[in-house]
């Protein structure tokens, strides 16, 4: 895979433009979860994480999740060097559940206070997930967490091969 940037056009984000490190900045965009036929999250309250050769992730403020949707994974955790320790969630909507589908960062590190228990959801574990009623793409691999929309080029880290990028 090529890590020459994408062409992009107007109104479209290179991932190749994103910071490292990573940072976070709000979205008034509708955000939408979908799971088992509920929506488990909606808002225009979103925070994005921005992180070159990756799409965006978005997470939700907790009182835009349906919080009962979500059942703690105890003794799941991972480690960011950005952001800190991760908890996980199961999600669990319309007789269907989706084992470690979401995340959140209790105790996030400085400057990442902003997504402080906000959730985020792996977009190829849930129904759907959108933006502003675009359907999202989920970035490839099942470590990356990030959501692509036709706004977002690439290329993106995920596939085999690009971990080390």
């Amino acid at each position: 895979m090529s890590l020459t940037p994408l062409p992009h056009g107007p109104g479209q984000e290179s991932v190749w433009d994103y910071p490292r490190p990573p940072r976070v900045e709000p979205t008034a965009a509708l955000v939408e979860v979908r799971f088992g036929g509920v929506v488990v999250a909606s808002t225009r309250r979103a925070r994005r994480v921005l992180e070159t050769s990756h799409p965006p992730v978005y997470y939700v403020p907790p009182a835009d999740v349906d919080m009962d949707r979500l059942v703690p994974v105890p003794g799941r955790t991972t480690w960011c060097e950005w952001k800190g320790a991760a908890c996980y969630y199961d999600v669990v909507a319309g007789g269907e559940r989706a084992p470690s589908a979401a995340w959140a960062y209790p105790h996030p590190i400085h400057p990442f206070a902003a997504i402080a228990d906000h959730v985020a959801f792996y977009p190829h574990r849930m129904g759907s997930c959108w933006v502003d009623g675009e359907r999202v793409r989920a970035q490839e691999g099942d470590f990356y967490g990030g959501w692509i929309t036709a706004a977002i080029v690439g290329p993106f880290k995920g596939p085999p091969g690009t971990r080390g990028w």
